[in-house]
């Protein structure tokens, strides 16, 4: 764990229809920078990628941003995080953005935010980390995910060990016990 504790936030580069996503996903901003922790995000402006970082910055915490150059203009790159990367790839992407940070926390998104889930939650299958992997389920929105991970295990295609990586949260409040239960857990 870093001194700076990093929370890698996965979400919609759009607000989605329900108006308690953007409300929960600021929240979850202001709490990290309450808390003093730095995120680590896809270093767009727009969405929900936007909301959060807006709301850690407005509270005075730290942003590390990371962008692939093909997606810079479509959501709207941040340059004024703390840190900001650029790379070639969506892989790089993923790669630097998992390589800095303690824990997963996955908001309401799309398919890219389902894509970086599904490789963190591999990842964690495979004994390759140990990090959470937290899904704030903001309005039930992952209640099908959860229950999808369950008929992955119930048809045999993974074993019930699966479902112990991830936890599901219904609120922040929630969610920051739980991230600083994990902080504390793996402290130095």
């Amino acid at each position: 764990m870093s001194q700076n504790f990093s929370i890698c936030v996965y979400c919609g580069s759009r607000d989605g229809a329900n108006p308690d996503y953007a409300v929960a996903t600021e929240a979850l901003g202001a709490a990290i920078a309450a808390e003093g922790w730095r995120i680590v995000y896809g270093a767009g402006d727009v969405g929900l990628m936007g909301r959060v970082a807006r709301a850690v910055q407005a509270g005075g915490g730290e942003t590390f941003g990371v962008i692939p150059t093909h997606l810079f203009q479509r959501e709207v790159g941040k340059r004024d995080l703390t840190s900001f990367i650029v790379t070639e790839t969506m892989h790089e992407r993923k790669k630097v953005m998992f390589m800095n940070a303690d824990a997963i926390v996955v908001l309401p998104g799309g398919a890219g935010s389902l894509d970086e889930f599904f490789e963190a939650l591999t990842w964690a299958q495979l004994g390759l980390h140990s990090k959470p992997i937290l899904l704030l389920d903001t309005a039930g929105y992952w209640t099908q995910l959860t229950a999808l991970l369950e008929h992955v295990v119930a048809q045999g295609f993974a074993e019930p060990t699966l479902l112990g990586f991830v936890q599901s949260v219904p609120d922040v409040p929630t969610l920051i016990e739980r991230l600083r239960a994990a902080r504390s857990m793996n402290r130095p």
